[in-house]
C-alpha cells in the first residue's frame, strides 16, 4: 500500500472512529460515572433544543424566500438585463442519468421539460442509459420517437459496462453521457462556455421556471464558471399516493435542504444541480468511482479553482418520486438503503482532506474550517439520534437505586422527554410549511387523504429513533472497514399502496 493510499485509508477510519469512540465512552461513562453521563446528555438536550430553533428559523426564512420568488417570471427577467448578458447566447444541457426506470419515468420528466417557460430551441437533452440494462436500447427509441423534435438536440447514450477505473455508479454513466454531448456540441459549433449542464434523476421534473432563474442566476453572477446552482428539490411527483411514513421521511428531506440554502459557508450540491458546462469537462467530470457524486463534484471544481467557488441556491423547485415499495416493511428498506447512500457522502470527507494536502493556494483557516464542517456534519449525524434515544436512559438504566434517587437522576427522563416534546411542537411548524408546498391533489385521490397528511406528523419520534442516525453509522462504519457502497437506484414507484 503506497503513502497516498495509506492517507486515504486513515481519513476514511476517521468518522467512524470518531462515532463508534464517541458512544464507547459514553456508554463506559454511563456505567463507570452516571451521574457524569447524566450531565453530558442534559447539556446535549440543551444544546439540541437552541440547534432545533435556530434550524427551524432559518427553515422558515427559506420557506418564505422560497414562496416568493419560485412563480416569479424568470424569462422575463432574463429578458431585461443588460446588453451584453443576451440569455439566446446559452444553451442549456440536461442530462438524466437512467438505469432501470421504467418509460413512463422519463416521459414525465420529458414532459415537464417541453412545458418550462423557456425557448426549448436552446435545450438539448441527453438520456444516459446503461448498456448492461438490455431492455433499454428499446426504450431509448420509443422516447426518441416522441421526442426528438422538441429540443434543440436530443442524444441517448449508452454507457458501456466494465471502464477500468470505473465502478457501476451514476457519476460514471453521467460523465459518459457529457463526453458524448461534447462531441454533440463540437459538431454543432457550440462554445462550451456557453453551456450551462444540469444533471438530473431520472424522476426529476422541473419547475415552470427553472430554467429561467438558473439562467438568470448565471448571467449576474460576478464569476458564473465558478458556481454551481442548487434549486430545492421537493419529492411531490407520486406524494399524494405515497404510504404516510414515506411521505414524512421525504418531506423532511426537501426542509433540510431548503435550511442548508441558508447557511452558505456549508452549502454544497445536492442530487439534481447545474453548473457551467466548460468547468465541467476542464476539472474532469463527475466522479466515476464514488457513491456521492453529486457533492463530490462540487469539491472537485472547489479544489479546481483552489477554494473560490459557490454553491448559488436557486429558490425554484425541482421534484422527484417519493421512494417507496409495495408494503410497509419494504418501503422501510428502501427508505433506509437510500439514506444510507445519501449518508456515504462521508466519502467526501477523505477526499476532500487529501485533497486540500495536494492543494497549495487555499487558506489553511478555510483547509480547517471546511474540513472541520465536514467531519462535524457526518459524526452529528451519526450521533444525535443515538444519544438521544440510547444513551439517553442508560444512566437511569445503570445508575442504580443511589442515581435514581438522586436529583438528577430524577429530572434526566424529564429534561430527554421535554426534548422529545419540543421535537412534537417543532414537527407542527414543519407541518404547516409542508401544506404550503404540496401539489394539488390529484383526482381520485379521496380528500380525508388531507386529514392524513395533517396527522401522520406524528410519526416523527419512531422516524428519529429508526432512521435518525442508524443510516449514518452503518455508512460510517461500511468506510471505517472499507466496505464501499454501490449505488443503489431507488425504486421508482407511481402505485397506490
Amino acid at each position: 500500500m503506497n503513502r497516498d493510499r495509506r492517507l486515504q485509508r486513515f481519513l476514511e477510519i476517521v468518522p467512524g472512529a470518531f462515532s463508534w469512540g464517541s458512544i464507547v465512552c459514553l456508554i463506559v461513562l454511563a456505567i463507570v460515572r452516571p451521574v457524569a453521563c447524566a450531565v453530558f446528555v442534559i447539556v446535549f438536550d440543551f444544546y439540541w433544543i437552541i440547534r432545533t430553533t435556530y434550524l427551524t428559523i432559518l427553515l422558515v426564512m427559506a420557506h418564505r424566500r422560497l414562496m416568493k420568488e419560485k412563480d416569479r417570471n424568470w424569462l422575463h427577467a432574463c429578458e431585461r438585463l443588460a446588453p451584453g448578458k443576451d440569455f439566446r447566447s446559452l444553451y442549456h444541457l440536461v442530462i438524466f442519468p437512467a438505469y432501470k426506470e421504467e418509460p413512463e419515468v422519463l416521459r414525465s420528466s420529458l414532459a415537464a421539460l417541453a412545458k418550462s417557460h423557456y425557448p426549448m430551441d436552446r435545450v438539448i437533452v441527453v438520456a444516459a442509459f446503461e448498456e448492461r440494462h438490455k431492455p433499454s436500447r428499446q426504450v431509448a427509441r420509443v422516447l426518441e420517437g416522441e421526442w426528438a423534435g422538441r429540443f434543440h438536440g436530443y442524444l441517448s447514450t449508452f454507457h458501456p459496462d466494465g471502464i477500468p477505473g470505473e465502478r457501476r455508479l451514476k457519476g460514471a454513466n453521467a460523465t459518459w453521457a457529457a463526453k458524448q454531448a461534447k462531441d454533440l456540441l463540437e459538431k454543432r459549433r457550440i462554445g462550451l462556455d456557453q453551456v450551462i449542464v444540469s444533471c438530473f434523476d431520472a424522476d426529476t421534473c422541473v419547475d415552470r421556471e427553472y430554467f429561467g432563474c438558473l439562467t438568470y442566476h448565471f448571467l449576474t453572477h460576478p464569476r458564473p464558471h465558478q458556481a454551481s446552482y442548487q434549486p430545492i428539490p421537493v419529492y411531490n411527483n407520486n406524494i399524494w399516493t405515497a404510504p404516510s411514513f414515506a411521505r414524512v421521511v421525504e418531506l423532511s428531506a426537501s426542509f433540510v435542504q431548503l435550511i442548508e440554502s441558508m447557511r452558505l459557508e456549508k452549502f454544497v450540491t445536492f442530487s439534481s444541480h447545474s453548473m457551467s458546462f466548460k468547468t465541467l469537462v476542464d476539472m474532469g467530470y463527475w466522479p466515476v468511482d464514488m457513491v456521492s457524486d453529486d457533492s463530490v463534484v462540487y469539491w472537485k471544481a472547489y479544489l479546481h479553482f483552489k477554494g473560490d467557488y459557490e454553491v448559488v441556491p436557486l429558490y425554484t423547485t425541482v421534484s422527484m418520486d417519493v421512494a417507496y415499495s409495495s408494503n410497509f416493511f419494504k418501503t422501510l428498506v428502501v427508505q433506509y438503503k437510500q439514506k444510507k447512500r445519501w449518508a456515504f457522502g462521508v466519502e467526501n470527507f477523505p477526499f476532500v482532506v487529501s485533497g486540500f494536502l495536494r492543494t497549495p493556494g487555499i487558506p489553511l483557516a478555510k483547509k480547517v474550517r471546511r474540513s472541520f464542517h465536514l467531519l462535524e456534519s457526518h459524526v452529528t449525524w451519526a450521533l444525535w439520534a443515538t444519544i438521544i434515544v440510547v444513551i439517553a436512559p442508560l444512566p437511569v438504566a445503570l445508575g442504580g437505586r443511589f442515581f435514581a434517587q438522586s436529583p438528577i437522576g430524577y429530572n434526566l427522563p424529564r429534561i430527554t422527554g421535554l426534548l422529545f416534546d419540543f421535537t412534537m411542537w417543532t414537527s407542527l411548524v414543519w407541518l404547516v410549511l409542508s401544506r404550503m408546498i404540496l401539489p394539488p391533489r390529484p383526482r381520485g385521490v379521496p380528500w380525508f387523504t388531507s386529514v392524513i397528511m395533517l396527522a401522520e406528523w406524528v410519526m416523527v419520534p419512531f422516524i428519529v429513533i429508526v432512521l435518525g442516525s442508524t443510516p449514518a453509522l452503518d455508512a460510517q462504519t461500511r468506510l471505517l472497514f472499507g466496505k464501499y457502497l454501490e449505488f443503489f437506484p431507488t425504486e421508482k414507484s407511481r402505485r397506490v399502496v
